[in-house]
């Protein structure tokens, strides 16, 4: 079965944007989906990016204007000033990462439920009865939120050292079996085509 493997960060609003595309592209193609939330913050770090922050105004004021016109092409709810971020992303990838290990339940509703959270609902996702809420919603076991911690910081470690590795700069970002590369939610339609290809 062709793997696609996700790099994704549950503040990225792009992931948010993004919403369950992947899910529906994966389906199509008969394949599945590898989940790895990333420090967004320590991957810009490591790969020459700036925190939106620290952009030229020129970058942040285009960045406004084109997540506002993505979110309607979307036709998703959209808070370009979140009362939660930047927020510690952390808790919410180590139940992203728990949840994968679990099974049973949506990891495409659960990243959206994290990043809906933060950039339409106005929730701090690194609260634990946010992560709890959000990992019911998805059909898995809220107390996940509170198991598997080690594990947890381990794979989120090892997953920030894989991206960088496999030459990811941003979130979300999706790499195919044959190591093609696909940054961000615009590109999704590009990976659709991509799979159509593999299964020829």
């Amino acid at each position: 079965m062709t793997e696609i493997v996700y790099f994704f960060a549950t503040v990225s609003p792009f992931t948010y944007l993004a919403g369950t595309r992947l899910e529906e592209i994966a389906a199509r193609h008969g394949a599945s989906i590898a989940y790895k939330p990333v420090d967004l913050a320590a991957l810009f770090a490591r790969t020459g990016g700036v925190l939106p922050k620290e952009r030229h105004i020129s970058r942040q004021q285009y960045r406004a204007q084109d997540l506002n016109r993505q979110a309607a092409k979307a036709g998703l709810p959209f808070n370009i000033s979140p009362a939660y971020w930047p927020v510690n992303m952390a808790p919410s990838s180590y139940a992203c990462i728990s949840a994968q290990n679990a099974g049973g339940g949506d990891m495409g509703r659960l990243v959206h439920a994290f990043t809906r959270s933060c950039w339409a609902d106005d929730k701090d996702i690194s609260d634990d009865t946010v992560i709890r809420a959000c990992l019911e919603d998805a059909g898995f076991d809220p107390d996940l939120a509170n198991s598997g911690l080690l594990t947890g910081a381990e794979t989120y470690a090892a997953n920030l050292e894989e991206a960088v590795d496999r030459g990811v700069f941003g979130a979300p970002f999706y790499i195919t079996p044959d190591d093609q590369r696909f940054w961000g939610q615009d590109r999704l339609s590009d990976l659709d085509a991509h799979l159509a290809t593999l299964t020829e």
